[in-house]
């Protein structure tokens, strides 16, 4: 299917919401913890398969602020996988040359996460392939929430006027400053919503439903929402063609 790719034509940034975790799980008599588990080969491939077609940025929502009311037992499963899996991948990120950053309040992770999150990140900064961007205790009204209190703070600092605040110029406060804005959104297990995730980000961005559950998703799959987005026309509202 890669083959059928147009590679004058891929995002530049891929945005998922990895959703089925628990289904997955549930499909197979366990606990939530091991779909979660079964997660991590998704993850490897879809960064594998962004970095191999040369796509820039790729945002997986790993953790939102309203996942901290999931069961403690769930939430503590997540935090040691994260860290755990952060581990062990480091050695694949460096020979892929991919560069980890995060976006979220990632200070109100456990202390031990914290620290193995800006290690890596740390020691894959000067990495020049795909920015693999973790969502970590993340949701999109926070971001919204935190860029506005800073444009605030230097308005009253004489730093920003009232009237030069542009889209433009807002989005700099943004968590995401400096990234281009999703193109696509891929969300699995058939869910059709956006769950407080990059609210001002994918504005327009095409959004791609699949069925498949987070656990199962492939480079297969992703090429399918590829091919997807490449058979839409952009317009931003305006009329292209008729």
């Amino acid at each position: 299917m890669e083959k059928n790719l147009d590679k004058n034509n891929l995002p530049k940034h891929v945005a998922v919401i990895m959703d089925g975790n628990g289904r997955w799980a549930k499909k197979q008599g366990a606990a939530r913890v091991f779909g979660h588990k079964n997660a991590i080969k998704s993850v490897r491939d879809t960064v594998e398969g962004c970095a191999e077609l040369g796509i820039s940025h790729l945002s997986l929502y790993a953790f939102s602020t309203e996942n901290w009311g999931r069961p403690k037992m769930e939430v503590d499963a997540l935090m040691q996988l994260l860290v755990s899996t952060i581990k062990s991948e480091m050695k694949t990120l460096m020979e892929n040359d991919v560069r980890l950053t995060s976006i979220g309040d990632i200070e109100k992770l456990p202390g031990k996460c914290y620290k193995e999150l800006q290690t890596a990140k740390q020691e894959t900064a000067h990495n020049k392939g795909l920015n693999l961007i973790l969502a970590l205790n993340y949701s999109g009204k926070w971001d919204i929430t935190q860029a506005c209190k800073k444009a605030i703070a230097d308005c009253e600092q004489g730093d920003l006027k009232n009237e030069d605040l542009t889209d433009s110029k807002f989005e700099n406060y943004l968590s995401t400053a400096g990234i281009p804005d999703p193109e696509l959104l891929i969300r699995t297990s058939g869910e059709f919503r956006i769950s407080n995730f990059m609210l001002w980000q994918l504005a327009y961005s095409e959004i791609y439903i699949t069925e498949v559950l987070w656990p199962d998703f492939r480079k297969e799959h992703l090429h399918e929402a590829l091919l997807n987005y490449q058979s839409r026309e952009r317009r931003f509202g305006k009329v292209l063609s008729e």
